[in-house]
């Protein structure tokens, strides 16, 4: 065999290996990439997942039950508070939540001179820190069968629980029950609720 011919051979058998392990760092890659969305794990709130990397914001937009609750958090200015390290403990109410309220409550509240009011509505469903399902129903145990935590507008609300069922019970003795919990945020958790609380 002369030299040529070796020289062919090594050239292609240097290619056959540039190839092989340029293959093997994208299949790598692509493994690496999908599993780090395989490790993600969402929950479907409103037709949308709902992703742990995203802040409540980034999250809540694309829920098509909360479309209500969005407006009411723009039109409060508080886009960019939610939007925030945190974290915060957010009990969203549906729009079917909203739809319970008096006639005409909600465009009442999104009109710029009640800007106060709804501010105070939409603080009195958020609660500094992350508070998880197993969080909260530990606190009702641990108080003897109910829990008392401060909204970031100031008023409290009652934590009870029916089993792992939680429910939530305002200052003007309404009662919401999570129907959906732990959609976990990279700012905190939302615990989907079913009533709009009220702060008295």
């Amino acid at each position: 065999m002369n030299t040529n011919t070796l020289g062919r051979i090594a050239a292609a058998s240097l290619a056959i290996l540039v190839v092989g392990a340029t293959g093997a760092a994208a299949n790598a890659q692509m493994s690496g990439a999908m599993g780090g969305m395989a490790q993600e794990h969402t929950k479907m709130v409103g037709g949308a997942p709902m992703y742990p990397s995203k802040n409540i914001i980034q999250n809540a937009v694309n829920s098509k039950d909360h479309t209500t609750l969005v407006a009411a958090v723009k039109a409060a200015g508080l886009v960019d508070t939610l939007q925030t390290a945190g974290p915060f403990t957010v009990f969203a109410p549906t729009n079917a939540a909203f739809a319970k309220l008096p006639a005409g409550t909600v465009d009442t509240l999104l009109q710029p001179e009640n800007k106060g009011k709804l501010t105070a509505v939409l603080g009195y469903h958020v609660v500094a820190g992350r508070l998880t399902a197993a969080d909260l129903l530990a606190k009702v145990k641990q108080g003897g069968g109910t829990a008392t935590l401060t909204t970031v507008q100031g008023a409290t609300l009652t934590v009870t629980a029916k089993g792992k069922h939680i429910l939530l019970t305002d200052a003007k003795g309404g009662v919401s029950h999570v129907t959906i919990g732990d959609v976990l945020q990279s700012n905190g958790v939302i615990h989907v609720v079913d009533t709009v609380l009220l702060p008295g």
